[in-house]
């Protein structure tokens, strides 16, 4: 990949250890860039990183943790220095089907803490750590890594059309893409004068979590019958998109976007023949 001028930047990345977050820490690790890795529940998809790199930091954190990501920041920083990018990747798509109507209050809260409060606590201590190091007599070129910040946060087609029987996710997907990444983008300057806010949103891809479902040629038709291109997205796909988003020599002038990353997907598939 071009050089992308990410070398000894410090990154984080939540929700590393899924598919598409293992993709995005291995890109940062090939342009050099020093990455702390969050995880909550295992860490074995990240660990055999470990034996190539010594710019690699794991952490385990629980997001919805206000405590729990005051620690991780405090981690990351105690490792690698100040932290430059943080990619707000994680996310909990609750399984279960269940109408607006049948669902319960506790898994609305729950779908909004995993998926929204928990990215509202990452900004918020991302953003604080970037003041703390502005108010610091910085030489040059550490001035320039904390003026040219960047946040992408990772949102879902879902965000965009809506998604049967899973209104909260979809509710809360909207409200990171829309209201908080258009919102931010216009506070972060505040902070730091090239700092960039942006999104990714993802449609179907095929991860290890799709990998049974995907076996299923009626999903695999579900998925991809609005898409122009026709087929699933990978990780790679979603995480270079990411990558290059960050990068503010080819991406300093962007930001306050949402990049869906869906193969030009026009909207869901509502009814199938037999429906109609």
């Amino acid at each position: 990949m071009l050089d992308l001028g990410l070398k000894d930047l410090h990154v984080l990345v939540t929700g590393a250890s899924g598919g598409i977050g293992v993709e995005i820490t291995k890109l940062f690790l090939e342009q050099g860039a020093k990455v702390t890795a969050q995880y909550n529940t295992k860490s074995t998809t990240l660990e055999p990183l470990l034996e190539n790199t010594s710019k690699l930091h794991i952490a385990q954190a629980n997001l919805s943790s206000e405590s729990s990501v005051q620690h991780l920041f405090t981690s990351a920083t105690n490792t690698f220095g100040p932290i430059h990018i943080a990619i707000v990747n994680h996310g909990i798509w609750v399984e279960e089907n269940a109408m607006l109507k049948d669902m319960s209050l506790e898994r609305w809260n729950f779908t909004m803490d995993s998926n929204l409060t928990s990215a509202f606590l990452v900004a918020r201590e991302f953003i604080k750590g970037l003041e703390k190091e502005k108010a610091k007599d910085l030489d040059d070129q550490a001035k320039e890594k904390v003026d040219n910040a960047s946040i992408v946060f990772v949102g879902s087609t879902a965000g965009m059309f809506g998604e049967a029987n899973h209104s909260d996710y979809a509710a809360a997907k909207s409200a990171l893409m829309y209201g908080l990444t258009r919102t931010l983008k216009n506070e972060i300057i505040r902070v730091v004068p090239r700092g960039r806010v942006n999104c990714v949103a993802p449609g179907w891809t095929h991860t290890p979590k799709k990998t049974e479902s995907l076996q299923d040629p009626e999903v695999v038709y579900r998925a991809t019958a609005t898409v122009p291109l026709k087929k699933v997205a990978t990780p790679y796909d979603i995480a270079v998109q990411i990558v290059i988003l960050t990068s503010s020599r080819v991406s300093g002038h962007v930001t306050g976007h949402v990049v869906d990353v869906a193969g030009g997907m026009e909207g869901r598939l509502l009814n199938m023949k037999q429906d109609i």
